[in-house]
């Protein structure tokens, strides 16, 4: 009997286990109503668990090459595509696959294409500036050698433990030699400096002449191999991550080359590895940060002259204690070397903001450190290259909450992409499960939907996203296919009481707040956002109600306090009156019984007399 006891014990323990994991866990959480299958959205409540809701985004378009009509554009569809970029009605995709980048122009629901670039069309300008740099590069280091050795021999000379002194003629005429020397290497110092001058200002990049590809006419290797990213700054000039030539180009809207950036001549790159731009963003000064493969130090940043100025925003190392010790104390000399090293994991990829902060992914972390925020696979980089990402809610945002652990297809979210939208809400594509999770710049999830099949809403192999308004493009590499995402009535409203609470219409944040609980009611963003409009409005003890509502302990903490103040402030006579009363009435107290017993010492000393 005890044994079977035993069992049914057991059961029920794994059937509870099996239940307590929310349904984004897997596919089966999909919601069939109105007829969109795919098209679901769910949320995370106080405790994890996930909570069904009204679908935040819907499929209005999915763009191919049949579409596009890329089929009767040289008869070459789109194949292997690893990026897409956005700007203004523009829309650019890295078709990596035929070494090329077709350039879109979107008008309303109508996609159509603008060109199909696969080489840059013009040369650098004035290339016998560059040349001539060289030389006076290579002249001036000469003089220097001449110069060293000028020293060295009216050095020899006066050296006194010579067997031999040397005459005054011979110090004389080193002593000459030396000074001609100087002025020469003065001279070529100068005109070195001038003919980088005059090859800067005719936009030539000339400290890696050596490194420069060109023709017989002096041209630069004009067809892209394997291009893996696009990017357009604010004077429409167009940067490309060329990855197999091992550059980046920098073009004016014409495709006339701008700039080659190759592999930095500096101590801090390695030179035993090959350039390979990976991934790149632009700022609005024309900056240009470069993800390369097999560089774990950061983003490779040049200046806009095409000077490299270093790397910024390393990741942390990240080390297992229990190799660390193994290696340490039980491991030889050798095994360590040959060992892998304790190094920083490449990023996945990058984006930037409006205000100019670098967004970027990372997929290389131990499942156990993300719910303690070690992982940080989503991390915002300012300009010293610190993680300034802010993270509010309960959890960091990792993606979904529950997977099975050490499972490739159904372990932890993988960003692969993000996209930060104007009023800093962000957008992250998971390659685990084919999801998109939006957070809001206090890191708070708005919403997570996607799954992965060959239907319309599903992807096979998201590795792209981006943004035009609130709608969402999501780049599938192995469908060969833009997915557009509109947000539904009900996306729109939580955008709306966003934007109505960032611009100070507290009222009208705190309505609209109000009209999303009454389309979910599980959904504690609303609560939260309530509660701040309320707090907003001094209202402290309404926003402790809704902060509790929405188990947000801090924001309940400040409400709470504001809340004490102005009750105190309110009271502030009558906690006065209080307070002498408990201090004053015990001192008449204490006086009264002292005078009596003063008196009654006083009739029992006169009794005795």
């Amino acid at each position: 009997m005890r044994a079977m006891m035993k069992v049914l014990a057991v059961l029920s323990c794994l059937a509870l286990l099996m239940t307590a994991v929310p349904a984004a866990a897997d596919d089966s959480f999909n919601l069939e109503r109105d007829g969109f299958s795919t098209s679901y959205t769910y949320n995370y409540d106080y405790w994890g668990d996930a909570q069904a809701s009204p679908d935040a985004y819907r499929v209005s378009k999915v763009i191919d090459s049949v579409s596009l009509g890329l089929d009767n554009l040289g008869g070459t569809r789109i194949r292997k595509a690893q990026s897409l970029f956005v700007k203004g009605q523009e829309l650019y995709v890295a078709d990596t696959g035929n070494n090329r980048i077709i350039q879109i122009r979107m008008k309303g629901d109508d996609f159509r294409v603008e060109r199909v670039i696969s080489e840059a069309a013009g040369t650098i300008e004035d290339y016998t500036h560059a040349e001539n740099y060289y030389n006076k590069t290579k002249e001036y280091e000469a003089k220097i050698a001449q110069t060293l050795n000028a020293e060295k021999a009216l050095a020899a000379l006066q050296d006194p433990s010579r067997d031999q002194l040397a005459s005054d003629e011979e110090i004389a005429k080193a002593t000459t030699d030396l000074e001609e020397a100087r002025a020469a290497e003065e001279t070529a110092h100068d005109e070195a400096m001038t003919a980088e001058e005059n090859a800067k200002a005719a936009g030539c990049r000339i400290w890696q002449y050596e490194a420069w590809k060109k023709n017989d006419e002096g041209a630069v290797s004009t067809f892209f191999n394997a291009p893996n990213d696009i990017a357009v700054d604010e004077a429409g000039n167009i940067y490309v991550a060329d990855t197999n030539n091992n550059r980046v180009l920098k073009m004016d809207k014409d495709l006339n080359v701008i700039w080659e950036f190759t592999k930095p001549l500096d101590a801090t790159f390695d030179q035993s590895i090959s350039f390979l731009p990976n991934k790149l963003v632009v700022d609005v000064a024309s900056r240009v940060y470069v993800l390369c493969v097999n560089v774990n130090k950061g983003l490779a940043k040049f200046e806009e002259d095409g000077t490299f100025s270093g790397f910024i925003g390393a990741n942390a190392v990240s080390i297992n204690m229990a190799e660390y010790i193994w290696k340490r104390y039980f491991q030889t000399k050798e095994q360590r070397a040959a060992s892998e090293s304790f190094v920083p994991t490449e990023y996945e990829n990058i984006c930037i903001d409006k205000d100019g902060f670098i967004y970027a992914t990372n997929t290389i972390f131990s499942e156990y450190d993300l719910k303690s925020d070690s992982a940080k696979p989503i991390r915002r980089l300012n300009s010293l290259g610190n993680d300034i990402l802010i993270k509010n809610d309960r959890y960091p945002p990792i993606g979904d909450q529950w997977w099975i652990q050490e499972s490739t297809q159904n372990g932890p979210s993988r960003f692969t992409d993000i996209t930060v939208l104007d009023n800093d809400i962000y957008v992250a594509v998971d390659r685990t499960r084919g999801r998109l999770f939006g957070y809001d710049s206090q890191g708070v999830l708005l919403w997570a939907f996607g799954t992965k099949g060959n239907v319309d809403g599903a992807f096979t192999g998201a590795v792209s996203v981006e943004h035009v308004g609130y709608s969402l493009l999501v780049l599938d590499q192995l469908k060969n296919n833009i997915t557009v995402f509109t947000p539904t009535e009900y996306g729109s409203m939580i955008f709306d009481a966003i934007n109505s609470y960032l611009q100070g219409q507290y009222d009208q944040s705190a309505e609209l707040w109000d009209a999303v609980l009454r389309m979910n009611a599980n959904y504690p963003l609303a609560f939260r956002g309530i509660g701040r409009a309320v707090l907003r409005q001094n209202d402290f003890q309404g926003a402790m109600k809704y902060f509790e509502m929405a188990h947000d302990r801090e924001n309940y903490g400040r409400a709470f306090k504001l809340y004490r103040k102005e009750w105190v402030e309110k009271n502030i006579w009558w906690i006065i009156l209080i307070v002498a009363l408990l201090l004053i009435v015990p001192l008449v107290i204490g006086r009264m019984k002292r005078m009596k017993w003063e008196v009654v010492m006083h009739e029992h000393s006169k009794v005795r007399k």
